[in-house]
C-alpha cells in the first residue's frame, strides 16, 4: 500500500521515541557498532539506509539512524546490549514483507536486520523436525525437507519471500491454517535475546517445556519482546493426494453461508478460501486459474490425504456445498490443475497491484456465520467512501483480506483509503470478531485496538511487555496503543473509543 509522501505516521508516544540522540552519543553509538560489525554489516548513509524505511505497508516511512546486518548470535547479543546502555530504541526486521508496519524504523533507532540468518541447521526426518535460523525463507524449510516426504504446513501467500523470524513474531497463517494450524501450532522451540542481551530460549522438542509456557506469548508478539536467533518447527509428511473443489455461487452470502455450513457438517479442509467476483476477474486476468468469472463468489476447498480419504471427503463437501446454493461444482482432476487453482488465489494482492494505482490490504476475523453480512456492510461502505474494494480471505477461519484499490498519489482518495478500513475493522469488532488475523497490529490498527479493547485490558499487555522490555527500547509504539492514544481516538470517534455490543463473545 501506497500513499503521499508526506502520510502522517502515526504519533509515537514513548520515552524511547521522544528522546533523539545528542551528536555526541550519535557518534559513540557508530563508533561502537563498528567495532562490533564488519563496516558491509553497518549501514549509515541515506542511500543505504532508505531501503529500510518500511516494510510492506509502504504508506507509513522511516529512514532510521543506523542498519545493522549481524551473522552471529554474539553480534546480536553485543549490539542489543550497547543499545540497551546507551537508550537506543531497536527494530527487528525480517524480510520486510510485513503488511502493517510491525518493521517500521525510528528516526532515532537502529533497525536489526536478521537477514544474514539463513541456515537451515538441521532437518531430522524421525522425529519430523527441523532447526532453523530466523532468516530462512517459509518456502525454503518446505524445499529442504522435500526429500523425506515432508514439509511446513503455515503457507502465508508471501511464502517465497517471507521468513521464518517473521513469521514467528507475526504468527502467520496461510490457505491451509484451517487444518494444520498458525505458526503457533507448528513451532516447538524459539531461541531469542532479550533487549538486555540476554539469551532465552521458549518452548522445547520435548512434549511439554519446565517452567511456564511463554512460547505462545513470544509468538505474534511482533517483535516487541525479544529478538528470534533460532527456530524449531514441525514438519508433516506431504499427503498421497491432494484436489480442490471450486464451487461458484450466484449471491456472495450463499458463499459465505455454505463456508458455516461445510464445518457444520464436521469437515476439516486442508482449505477453505473464498473470493468475490471482482477478485476473481483481477486474478483470472493476471494467472489464467481457470475461474468461474460469473459467478459471484466461489469457494476453493481442498481435501488431502489418502486417495481414499480424498474421494470421500470430495464427496461430502460436494454434497454440502450443492445443499448450500452452489450453481457449479469442478474438482481438480492433476496436481498442475489443483496448483493452479491456488495459485489464482495466492496471486490475489499481485493482481490487484494491475487494476489500480494502490490497494490497502485488510486482515480483520469474525465469527464464520457472519462472512455474508460482512460482505454485504462492505459493498454499503464501497458507495459510501467512493472507492472499489475486492475481497479474498481464509473463509475457513474467518480471516478477511479485503483489498480497497485507490490512488496513492491523490490525498483525498487516501485518507478515504484509511477511513474505509478503519470502518471494515471496527465492524469486525462489531459483528464479535477481532481486528487482525495473522498481519499483526504494527503501526496500522493501534487507533482500531482501542476500539476492541478496554483500557485495562490495553494495560495488561502493556504489562507483559515491560516484563520482557523494562526500558520499552524493543520495536517499542507497536501494537499496544496508549492508554493516551485511546483517550485521543475516543475525542475524535463516533463510537468514541468504547467497545460496540460488549455482550457479544470475542475471540
Amino acid at each position: 500500500m501506497n500513499a503521499p509522501q508526506d502520510a502522517a505516521i502515526p504519533a509515537a508516544s514513548s520515552a524511547a521515541l521522544a528522546a533523539a540522540l545528542s551528536p555526541e552519543q550519535t557518534a559513540e553509538l557508530l563508533r561502537e557498532l563498528a567495532r562490533i560489525l564488519p563496516e558491509p554489516a553497518l549501514l549509515t548513509r541515506p542511500e543505504d539506509t532508505v531501503p529500510y524505511e518500511c516494510d510492506g505497508l509502504a504508506a507509513y516511512r522511516q529512514v532510521p539512524l543506523a542498519v545493522v546486518l549481524p551473522d552471529t548470535e554474539e553480534q546480536v547479543i553485543a549490539i542489543l546490549r550497547l543499545c540497551h546502555r546507551l537508550r537506543v530504541p531497536v527494530v527487528p526486521r525480517g524480510a520486510g514483507t510485513s503488511l502493517s508496519g510491525g518493521a517500521m524504523p525510528i528516526a532515532s533507532g537502529v533497525v536489526l536486520s536478521l537477514a544474514k540468518f539463513k541456515r537451515i541447521v538441521s532437518i531430522d526426518p524421525l522425529s519430523r523436525t527441523a532447526i532453523v535460523q530466523p532468516g530462512v525463507r517459509n518456502l525454503a524449510i518446505s524445499e529442504a525437507a522435500a526429500p523425506y516426504g515432508l514439509y511446513y504446513a503455515p503457507d502465508p501467500s508471501s511464502q517465497i519471500a517471507c521468513t521464518i523470524g517473521g513469521n514467528v513474531a507475526e504468527n502467520s497463517g496461510g490457505v491451509h491454517c484451517l487444518k494444520y494450524g498458525l505458526t503457533v501450532h507448528n513451532v516447538l522451540r524459539v531461541r531469542a535475546i532479550t533487549m538486555e542481551g540476554e539469551v532465552v530460549e521458549f518452548g522445547s522438542a520435548a512434549p511439554d517445556a519446565p517452567g511456564l509456557d511463554l512460547l505462545a506469548v513470544l509468538i505474534g508478539s511482533e517483535g516487541m519482546l525479544a529478538v528470534t536467533t533460532e527456530v524449531t518447527v514441525k514438519l508433516v509428511p506431504r499427503p498421497q493426494l491432494a484436489q480442490v473443489i471450486m464451487a461458484s455461487f450466484d449471491d456472495v452470502e450463499k458463499g459465505g453461508n455454505a463456508v458455516a455450513d461445510v464445518i457444520a457438517a464436521g469437515i476439516i479442509p486442508a482449505g477453505l478460501e473464498m473470493m468475490d467476483k471482482p477478485a476473481t476477474a483481477a486474478v483470472e486476468e493476471f494467472v489464467h486459474a481457470g475461474y468461474d468469472l460469473d459467478a459471484a463468489a466461489i469457494l476453493l476447498c481442498e481435501s488431502d490425504g489418502t486417495p481414499e480419504e480424498v474421494a470421500e471427503e470430495i464427496e461430502r463437501m460436494s454434497e454440502v456445498l450443492r445443499a448450500s446454493g452452489a450453481t457449479r461444482i469442478a474438482v481438480s482432476q492433476s496436481e498442475p490443475e489443483r496448483l493452479r487453482f491456488w495459485s489464482g488465489r495466492k496471486n490475489a494482492f499481485p493482481a490487484a497491484g494491475r487494476i489500480s494505482p494502490d490497494y490497502y490490504c485488510m486482515d480483520g476475523t469474525i465469527p464464520r456465520k457472519h462472512i455474508g453480512t460482512l460482505l454485504k456492510r462492505i459493498e454499503q461502505m464501497e458507495h459510501k467512501y467512493g472507492l472499489r474494494c475486492i475481497n479474498v480471505f481464509h473463509a475457513g477461519d474467518g480471516n478477511m483480506h479485503p483489498l480497497i484499490l485507490f490512488d496513492g498519489a491523490d490525498h483525498d482518495e487516501w485518507q478515504r483509503a484509511e477511513l474505509f478500513g478503519a470502518d471494515i475493522l471496527e465492524t469486525c469488532v462489531e459483528l464479535g470478531g477481532t481486528v487482525t488475523g495473522e498481519h499483526g497490529v504494527g503501526v496500522e490498527k493501534l487507533n482500531s485496538m482501542c476500539v476492541q479493547f478496554a483500557p485495562e485490558e490495553r494495560e495488561a499487555f502493556l504489562r507483559v511487555k515491560a516484563a520482557f522490555d523494562p526500558a520499552r527500547l524493543l520495536n517499542p509504539d507497536k501494537a499496544i496503543p496508549t492508554l493516551a492514544r485511546c483517550a485521543e481516538y475516543g475525542k475524535m470517534h463516533v463510537r468514541r473509543g468504547l467497545l460496540p455490543h460488549p455482550d457479544l463473545p470475542r475471540f
